[in-house]
């Protein structure tokens, strides 16, 4: 078979600077001086951007000497924070906008500052904008926004509430150490500030970190009275200090944004940049490097309740399952059933030869996007009952009509990108990529639909990649240092504008191993919030497409939470609310809902089967078991090694057909909803799956191959070991020729493209973790397990 050859650039963007060989000094500071001057002292204007300065290139004596500065433009470095005793008493204006700043209260010495900016900071979240506006009295001009109406409330506002609720808590619950020591005095204070924490709540859940902040201020100021009173203490505002945490711990925490004004687009590159707007084509293959075991796939296999085989057929195998200690779940099996035997390709399947050379094209516009209304839980619409429509369908007789083009569509591979990479090393072939999905498309006026979004979404290791299918650019880059994403998902939401109108926009949700929900708008470049919605890793995420403020995430707690994130207002603000908790057995891997009823029922592919449960919120329960377990043949080949019990592929092809996998299993069951629901007595947990059809796919060991449909063309798309994608065309008259017991071969497979760069050869085939298809099925993206995502485009199209 020919290779499909590609001609790859950098895999990452390197960013240009006009950098002085030597640190800042008096010569460069009056070189950039505006109007120029002949002593620092003289210096009103001074501009230093774009000149790759860190934190410690700021030398603190020499910039103290600018005794008459007014204004500094410190934009487009690398900057994490205003070096500590900076002195600088007559600035007033001082632009910090695209840096990586982690911390604000260093601005605190900086008081007389009265504009600021600070856009395009990505770990700065609406709680540190919060601090800002606290910490500088004379602030009017924020991110060039007038704030002299919010500054007094943030300022003030809560300060005497929280203050006597601080005080309650030390009466109640402390008293100074006898004798008081410095070292008494200290464990006294980390304790009191502490249980501040803990037992003070206030405002919205978005804004805890700065009453957080605020507690720990307050609560020093008091206990500081209470031990200097001969100094009349009249309470100051102080710097906080926290407690045992580290700068990459503050960056991890806060995946940042500006939620008063919409960041500007960033147009230059950055390799160490958490979030950027890139006009360049991603990722042009390295060589590569060995691959690595991922934490998450080796965490998955851990909670996999099977057993450990040490009899592995090969390295590459054994360096993804190799069974670790954890307190997740038993240790995974890696052993195959001996009577599943080895399926491949054949003949009949006519497995395609890409040939076709992706096309490097320039960068194109980036289509609109989706605007539909949102639903919140007050307008949650009550539907009818899954046993009232199925109570009269017939087993395995039901087939529904799938209405989809009878032709299969051709696709050729387009593009292949690497820009996941951890450090933006183009060495990087271990990263493993989890999830895509592509955003949703906009509504014209009148009603129409656009063209179909060509915007897709990826996540794997640190990193969140926005990319535009056709040109192959990466047009946003969210990075989190320290963070796995395991999901995401795209929902159009509300979100209110002046005058009390309000318009649709597209954001994206995030989480990984952390626990941590990430909220961006990548439209306007912008990260605005995150909330905790687990201790443990979250393993899915799921909108509802009948309520777009709903989310469901899956955790590694064993458990699905909904949650309602409501609109957003004009500055980002929303408010979390907590609506079912979702009891599961095992780690939840897929999460699907009914296409045609959504609010009732949702479908849940665990590590340990396949669960339904009750959704609906007219009922009283907030926390729910599962109301039935679907059950499927391949269980019966269970033995003491192999249960087939982990279901790692889930996805509905029609309102009714549902396509689903077992880990080992070698084949895809499509099977009836309807049919499934309605031989289900109500009696026992376990239905047994009325099945329809049985697709061959590929015989693998490796866990979590996820499978991919899209209903309007009835395809069935789901990846191997081997880099290929078995492609499924499911077709009325396919359903109505199925033969019980006998398989159904792939329409086609298409082998994996085999990239090569000049002097290092073609990379072998990986594992396929996911696939994603956009609802017209113009684009398919497969993700793959040595960080690499190809894009294969429809021919004629």
């Amino acid at each position: 078979m020919t290779s499909c050859v590609f001609t790859f650039k950098s895999d990452f963007w390197p960013r240009v600077y006009v950098r002085a060989m030597e640190k800042i000094t008096e010569k460069i500071l009056l070189e950039k001086s505006s109007p120029k001057a002949n002593k620092l002292d003289q210096i009103k204007t001074l501009n230093l951007s774009r000149m790759g300065l860190k934190s410690e290139d700021l030398p603190v004596p020499l910039l103290s000497k600018l005794c008459s500065l007014e204004q500094l433009d410190l934009s487009g470095n690398m900057l994490q924070e205003i070096p500590k005793g900076l002195c600088l008493p007559c600035l007033k204006i001082l632009n910090c906008s695209d840096n990586e700043m982690e911390d604000v209260t260093s601005l605190e010495a900086l008081r007389n500052i009265e504009e600021l900016r600070l856009e395009d900071n990505l770990y700065l979240t609406v709680n540190d904008e919060h601090k800002v506006i606290f910490l500088l009295p004379r602030l009017r001009m924020f991110n060039g926004k007038d704030i002299s109406s919010t500054a007094h409330h943030i300022r003030h506002g809560s300060t005497e509430i929280l203050r006597k609720r601080v005080i309650a808590l030390w009466e109640r619950s402390f008293s100074l150490p006898d004798p008081v020591t410095a070292q008494s005095l200290a464990a006294v204070e980390k304790s009191f500030v502490n249980a501040a924490y803990s037992e003070i709540k206030y405002g919205p859940s978005s804004l805890s970190e700065f009453t957080k902040f605020r507690l720990e201020m307050i609560a020093k100021e008091y206990l500081k009275t209470l031990t200097c009173s001969e100094e009349g203490s009249k309470v100051q505002d102080v710097t906080p200090t926290k407690e045992n945490e580290t700068p990459t711990e503050r960056k991890t925490r806060d995946v940042g944004g500006n939620s008063i004004t919409s960041p500007q687009k960033r147009t230059r590159n950055n390799t160490e940049v958490s979030a950027e707007a890139s006009p360049r084509k991603s990722s042009r293959l390295a060589s590569a490097a060995p691959v690595e075991a991922s934490p998450r796939k080796s965490t998955r296999v851990l909670s996999t309740p099977q057993k450990t085989d040490p009899g592995l057929s090969s390295p590459r195998k054994r360096a993804r399952m190799t069974s670790m200690d954890s307190p997740d779940g038993s240790p995974r099996k890696s052993s195959r059933l001996e009577n599943i035997s080895q399926k491949v390709v054949s003949k009949t399947e006519s497995p395609r030869k890409p040939s076709k050379r992706p096309d490097i094209s320039t960068p194109t516009s980036r289509p609109a996007k989706r605007e539909s209304p949102m639903k919140t839980a007050k307008d949650q619409t009550t539907a009818q009952q899954s046993k009232q429509t199925t109570a009269n369908t017939p087993r395995k007789t039901t087939r529904t009509k799938l209405h989809v083009p009878q032709e299969p569509v051709r696709l050729q591979p387009f593009h292949v990108l690497q820009c996941h990479s951890r450090q933006d090393s183009p060495d990087d072939f271990s990263t493993q990529l989890w999830a895509c999905a592509f955003e949703p498309a906009q509504e014209c006026s009148g009603g129409d639909i656009r063209d179909v979004s060509r915007t897709v979404a990826t996540c794997g290791g640190e990193t969140l990649c926005v990319i535009d299918c056709e040109s192959g650019h990466v047009l946003k880059k969210y990075k989190v240092p320290g963070e796995e994403f395991f999901s995401l998902a795209w929902s159009t939401v509300l979100m209110s504008r002046t005058g009390g109108s309000a318009r649709p926009c597209n954001i994206l949700a995030a989480g990984g191993k952390r626990g941590l929900v990430k909220l961006i708008h990548p439209r306007v470049n912008l990260a605005f919030g995150e909330f905790r919605a687990s201790r443990r890793a979250i393993s899915i995420m799921r909108f509802s497409p009948r309520n777009a403020s709903f989310l469901f995430t899956g955790t590694y707690e064993n458990k699905i939470f909904l949650w309602d994130i409501g609109g957003l207002d004009r500055d980002y603000n929303f408010k979390i609310s907590k609506l079912l908790v979702l009891e599961t057995c095992s780690t939840p891997l897929h999460v699907s809902l009914l296409p045609a009823s959504p609010d009732t029922h949702l479908l849940s592919a665990c590590d340990d089967g396949l669960y339904v449960f009750d959704i609906q919120l007219s009922k009283n329960t907030q926390k729910r078991n599962e109301e039935m377990e679907v059950v499927f043949p391949i269980y019966k080949k269970n033995d003491k090694k192999n249960t087939y019990r982990t279901i790692d592929g889930l996805s509905f092809l029609s309102d009714d057909i549902v396509a689903s996998k077992s880990h080992m299993q070698g084949s895809i069951y499509l099977w009836s909803w309807r049919a499934t629901r309605a031989s289900w007595n109500g009696r026992k947990k376990e239905v047994a799956a009325v099945v329809l059809a049985e697709l061959q796919w590929s015989s693998t060991e490796i866990p979590y191959l996820s499978l991919g449909t899209c209903p309007g063309y009835g395809y069935v798309v789901c990846g191997d070991d081997q880099g290929r994608l078995w492609m499924y065309h499911i077709t009325d008259s396919m359903m109505e020729n199925f033969k019980s017991g006998k398989s159904i071969s792939a329409t086609e497979v298409l082998e994996w493209p085999s990239p090569v760069r000049t002097g290092i050869g073609a990379l072998e085939g990986p594992s396929i973790n996911s696939i994603a298809m956009d609802p017209d099925l113009h684009y398919l993206v497969a993700l793959t397990d040595k960080n690499m995502a190809v894009v294969w485009k429809r021919e004629n199209h």
